[in-house]
C-alpha cells in the first residue's frame, strides 16, 4: 500500500506528467497571446519539455519561469522581427492559395512553388526558439545559426515545418486541443532537434547550455 502512495512511481507519476503536459501547453499558450512575447514563451517550452516531460526532471513550472525570464530580451527582440515576416509570409500564401485554386493553370503552380519556398524562412522560425532554449545566442548569432542548420539538416526541417503547421492549424480549427498539444508537438520536435545539437555539441545537456537552474 505504501507504493501506491509514494509520489515518485505508479499512477502518480502519469498523473504529474499529465499536470505538467496540460499545465505547460496552457501556460505557453496565455503567454503568446501578446504575440511579442511568443518568443521567450516558446523557447521556455522547449527547454522545458526537454529537461521535464523528457528527462523527468522535476519543477517543470519553475523551470519554464526561469527559462521565460533568462530569454525574454533576445527572444523578445527576436519576435519582433520574426512575427511581421510570418504575418506577411502568411498573407502571401493566402493570396497565392486563393488565385491558385480559382485560376488554375500558371497561378496554381506559382501556388505549388511559393509552398515549397515557405519551407527555409519556415525552417529559420522553427529553429529559432528551441536553439534559444537550449543555447546562449545575441540576435544575429540565433539568426544565423538558424539558417545554417535549417538548409544543413534540410530533411529534417521540412519535417518540423509540416508538423508545426499541421498542429498550428489544428489547434486554430478546434480550440481544445490547445490544452495539450502545444507540448506534444514540442517533444515530437526535440525528437529531431536534439539528435542534431548533440551532433553539433557533444556536451549538450551540460555546461555549453543554458543553467537555468541558477
Amino acid at each position: 500500500m505504501s507504493e501506491f502512495f509514494n509520489p515518485e512511481k505508479g499512477i502518480w507519476v502519469w498523473l504529474s506528467t499529465l499536470v505538467d503536459i496540460v499545465g505547460l501547453s496552457i501556460l505557453w499558450t496565455c503567454l503568446c497571446l501578446p504575440l511579442v512575447t511568443i518568443g521567450p514563451a516558446t523557447a521556455a517550452l522547449y527547454y522545458t519539455v526537454v529537461k521535464c516531460v523528457r528527462g523527468r526532471e522535476s519543477g517543470a513550472f519553475g523551470c519554464y519561469f526561469r527559462s521565460f525570464r533568462q530569454n525574454f530580451k533576445v527572444g523578445f527582440l527576436a519576435g519582433l522581427i520574426v512575427i511581421p515576416l510570418a504575418l506577411l509570409l502568411l498573407g502571401g500564401h493566402f493570396i497565392v492559395r486563393w488565385y491558385g485554386t480559382y485560376l488554375g493553370g500558371a497561378a496554381y503552380v506559382l501556388y505549388v512553388a511559393y509552398y515549397f519556398a515557405l519551407v527555409l524562412p519556415g525552417g529559420v522560425l522553427c529553429w529559432l526558439f528551441p536553439l534559444l532554449g537550449r543555447f546562449e545566442y545575441n540576435i544575429s548569432g540565433l539568426f544565423r545559426t538558424a539558417l545554417q542548420l535549417t538548409i544543413a539538416h534540410l530533411p529534417s526541417t521540412v519535417i518540423v515545418v509540416l508538423l508545426t503547421a499541421q498542429t498550428a492549424a489544428f489547434c486554430i480549427e478546434q480550440w481544445w486541443p490547445a490544452v495539450f498539444m502545444p507540448v506534444f508537438a514540442m517533444l515530437l520536435v526535440s525528437l529531431f532537434f536534439e539528435k542534431i545539437f548533440q551532433r553539433h555539441s557533444p556536451k549538450a545537456g551540460s555546461e555549453d547550455l543554458q543553467n537555468t537552474e541558477e
